[in-house]
């Protein structure tokens, strides 16, 4: 059941970022009027798109957290380890789509680094 459950949320990830693309956010970067920040609607699109994405980066992330939990290997180091790289890749998407002028980026690479080190290299207890 916990394999189904991950295949389920990672394919919903996948789903929600094509069909997002492009049913959703392409329709809505045609219409007038969205806000112009940084003098364009560049940085507003951008950011939209990267917000979008983000959501299937952490289901992701969720995905692999569940099949860890099934396969009964789930420790607390394998939790913050994949929640650091869940913010790395996190943070690599304003960094990437907004050239860094979104600085979410900072802050996400902030808590993947901290996670890390706080993850250390002992594997810690077992989660039940």
């Amino acid at each position: 059941m916990l394999y189904l459950a991950a295949a389920l949320i990672f394919l919903l990830g996948l789903v929600h970022s094509v069909l997002g693309e492009r049913y959703i956010l392409v329709r809505l970067f045609k219409r007038e009027g969205l806000p112009k920040l940084f003098g364009s609607t560049a940085f507003t699109t951008q950011t939209l798109r990267f917000a979008w994405h983000l959501t299937t980066v952490v289901w992701w992330g969720l995905a692999a957290l569940i099949v860890l939990s099934a396969r009964r290997s789930l420790s607390t180091q394998d939790v913050l380890h994949t929640i650091a790289w869940i913010a790395l890749i996190s943070g690599l998407f304003p960094l990437a789509f907004t050239r860094g002028k979104h600085l979410a980026w900072v802050v996400f690479f902030a808590v993947a680094l901290l996670l890390y080190l706080s993850a250390g290299t002992e594997p810690h207890t077992m989660l039940p």
